[in-house]
């Protein structure tokens, strides 16, 4: 008996999503955590520069550079997890 998401896709024309084995999930798994840890080394040392800046301007600069590298770093995990995929297709 197929699931109401089988059958949505089903009626959709989409393809249910892959399911994954344990030892692949730990590899996205992996990549998570390397990437969650990048983002909280950046966030901390914006934290840091924060605490050291004077001017609200700064404090700007700063926020818009934290913002920025969040973005890059989230970008470069989703690469990475997009070429697993393709490499467990």
């Amino acid at each position: 008996m197929k699931s109401a998401y089988e059958l949505a896709m089903a009626r959709f024309g989409g393809e249910p999503t892959k399911q994954y084995t344990p030892e692949q999930k730990e590899q996205f798994a992996e990549i998570d955590r390397e990437y969650d840890a990048k983002i909280a080394q950046a966030k901390l040392q914006a934290k840091t520069e924060r605490a050291k800046a004077d001017q609200s301007e700064q404090i700007k600069k700063i926020d818009d550079a934290l913002t920025d590298e969040i973005q890059s770093l989230e970008a470069k995990r989703e690469a990475k997890k997009e070429a697993l995929r393709r490499q467990f297709a």
